[in-house]
C-alpha cells in the first residue's frame, strides 16, 4: 500500500513511518519545511512538500496514494480557531480524492464526568475543543460517501523517550522553572495515557483494518492522577512535590483540574490491538522527562 502521512516528521509519524515501511508499505510524507523533508526522507519515506494550508497538494498526495494517515494540526494555541478551519480545508479536500480508500485521522479522547470516556461518546465540548470534535465528525462522516474512514482519539499524555513538547514535558518544564512538581488541587484528577510506539501501531492497524465509521482510543494507561505523575517528578528532579491553583499554570492548569480517564476497551476488541510498551509512571521512572 502507498500511504500518504501528513506530519510524518512529528511525534508520532516518526514512530508511525518506521512501522508502515517494517510492513511493507510504501510511505509519502508531507513536509513543509527543509527540518521537515530532511527528517522524513532520514526516516526512509519519500518526501511531498506543502503544508495543510496547500489544498491541491494535499489532493494530489491523496490521490496518488492507497491511503492517508492525518496527523498534522497546528498547535499554536494563540491561533488555534485559525488551525481548526484549516484542518476542516485539508480534511474536505483530501476525503474529496479518496472513495474506496481508508483516511484515518488525528483527534483527542472526550472527557466525560464521573467515569471513563468510550468510543461511544460524543460530547459536546467547548472552544477550541469543540471546533477538533466537530472535524472528528467531519472525517467519520466521510464514510457515506465511500471513504473508509476513522478517527483515532489520542490521549492527553502520548509519551516515551523523546517526547519534549508534549503535555506531560510542558508540565514538568513549567514545574522545574518554579522550582516543584506541581500538580493541581488534591491532585486526583485523571489523564488518560499511551506510549508512542503502541499509538503508532493503532494507526498501522486502522490503515489496514478499520471498518469504515471506526471511532477508536488509542489508550494504554485508562487514567494516571496527576499527583502520581508530579510525585515521580518530584523524586526524579529533587523537586518538592506542591499542589497549585490552575491559573499558575495557565491553559495546562485548566487541563489538569479535569478528572479525564478514558477506555480502549472496544478498540482493543475490535482491532486486536494490545498496549505492550511502558506506561506513562514507568516511562518518567526511566528519566525521559529530566
Amino acid at each position: 500500500m502507498r500511504v500518504f502521512v501528513t506530519g510524518a516528521s512529528g511525534w508520532i509519524g516518526s514512530a508511525l513511518v518506521p512501522e508502515l515501511l517494517g510492513a511493507g508499505h510504501q510511505v509519502v510524507g508531507l513536509a513543509r519545511s527543509d527540518a521537515s523533508a530532511a527528517a522524513v526522507e532520514k526516516l526512509g519515506a519519500e518526501v511531498l512538500r506543502g503544508g495543510l494550508d496547500d489544498l491541491e497538494t494535499l489532493k494530489t498526495g491523496a490521490a496518488n496514494a492507497d491511503g492517508v494517515v492525518h496527523l498534522a494540526f497546528g498547535h499554536d494555541f494563540s491561533r488555534m480557531e485559525a488551525a481548526i478551519r484549516t484542518d476542516a480545508a485539508a480534511v474536505d479536500a483530501m476525503a474529496a480524492v479518496l472513495a474506496g480508500k481508508p483516511l484515518i485521522a488525528a483527534s483527542g479522547t472526550p472527557s466525560v464526568p464521573g467515569r471513563a470516556a468510550t468510543e461511544a461518546d460524543d460530547p459536546a465540548g467547548f472552544g477550541p475543543v469543540a471546533g477538533r470534535m466537530d472535524n472528528a465528525r467531519a472525517v467519520v462522516k466521510t464514510a457515506e460517501n465511500g471513504v473508509r474512514a476513522s478517527v483515532v482519539r489520542l490521549p492527553r499524555s502520548v509519551h516515551g523517550e523523546g517526547d519534549a513538547h508534549g503535555l506531560i514535558a510542558r508540565l514538568i518544564a513549567a514545574g522545574r522553572e518554579k522550582g516543584i512538581a506541581a500538580y493541581v488541587g488534591d491532585g486526583t484528577a485523571r489523564w488518560p495515557a499511551v506510549h508512542v510506539l503502541d499509538a503508532a501501531h493503532l494507526f498501522h492497524l486502522a490503515l489496514e483494518h478499520a471498518p469504515a465509521g471506526s471511532v477508536l482510543h488509542a489508550v494504554g494507561d485508562e487514567g494516571v492522577a496527576i499527583r502520581d505523575v508530579a510525585e515521580v517528578a518530584g523524586r526524579r528532579l529533587g523537586l518538592p512535590v506542591t499542589s497549585v491553583e490552575a491559573d499558575e499554570l495557565g491553559f495546562l492548569g485548566a487541563i489538569l483540574a479535569i478528572d479525564q480517564p478514558a477506555s480502549s476497551t472496544t478498540t482493543q476488541e475490535l482491532l486486536g490491538w494490545q498496549p505492550t510498551h511502558p506506561g506513562l509512571l514507568d516511562d518518567l521512572e526511566k528519566g525521559y522527562y529530566g
